[in-house]
């Protein structure tokens, strides 16, 4: 039975989580709320507490999902990096601050960080092979005004992914970059949606579809990048 560890339990960790239980995977989650945990849990998956911004912490939750099920196929990087404030992104450049900048782009680029380097080392140490998931939005492929920190992250996250992936597939890891161009419906999200057409929204059922169609991916035919639009969601070549 493959195995998955994915980062965060709620909303979209949540939703990867209860899919892959569905379709036959043994799944962990790691997340730094016990009430997030215990959801996973009734659902049938494995709690974990852990910072997945931190390399030990991530380290030995990865190990223990390993040692559990036996081997390790796929982490799913699901979570929230930003540590930012205020206007979301970040705000107009001239107005942001440092520390805002540090809290939008820098956390985000050092967490996804943390999630490939750690998880190459763990499913190294399941014998090799796999695949690592990380999941993003539309700001990775361009900027947008006010949110010019916020980008920065996701650019830099795009980057740590294309790296990962060409140094990688030599020896069977297949990294690939999950771009949800869109908000996604969520009970996070629905304070801000209220109003928005579904059919602009993403869809937590339909991108944790996409999570199992890039883990079930063999090596003469890998995706590296794959970006969701829905149909009402302006969409940019």
């Amino acid at each position: 039975m493959p195995s998955a560890v994915v980062l965060g339990a709620r909303n979209l960790g949540g939703a990867i989580a209860a899919h892959l239980l569905g379709t036959g995977w043994q799944v962990a989650v790691v997340s730094r709320t016990p009430e997030s945990r215990a959801d996973a849990e009734a659902g049938g998956a494995l709690g974990l507490s852990a910072d997945a911004s931190d390399p030990a912490s991530l380290a030995s939750a990865l190990t223990a999902a390993r040692e559990a099920f036996g081997g390790l196929d796929l982490v799913v990087n699901s979570v929230t990096a930003s540590r930012g404030s205020g206007t979301f992104g970040g705000g107009p450049l001239a107005d942001a601050t440092l520390d805002g900048f540090r809290g939008w782009a820098v956390a985000v680029a050092e967490q996804a960080f943390v999630f490939l380097s750690e998880s190459t080392r763990a499913l190294r140490a399941a014998g090799g092979g796999g695949t690592l998931i990380q999941v993003t939005g539309g700001s990775s492929r361009r900027a947008m005004p006010g949110r010019g920190p916020w980008a920065a992250g996701a650019f830099a996250t795009r980057a740590l992914v294309q790296a990962a992936a060409q140094e990688l597939r030599e020896e069977g890891i297949h990294a690939a970059l999950l771009i949800v161009d869109a908000t996604i419906e969520s009970p996070k999200t629905a304070g801000y949606t209220a109003g928005t057409p579904r059919e602009a929204l993403g869809d937590q059922a339909l991108i944790a579809q996409a999570v199992d169609y890039l883990a079930g991916q063999g090596a003469r035919g890998y995706t590296h990048e794959l970006q969701l639009t829905p149909a009402g969601e302006r969409w940019v070549p």
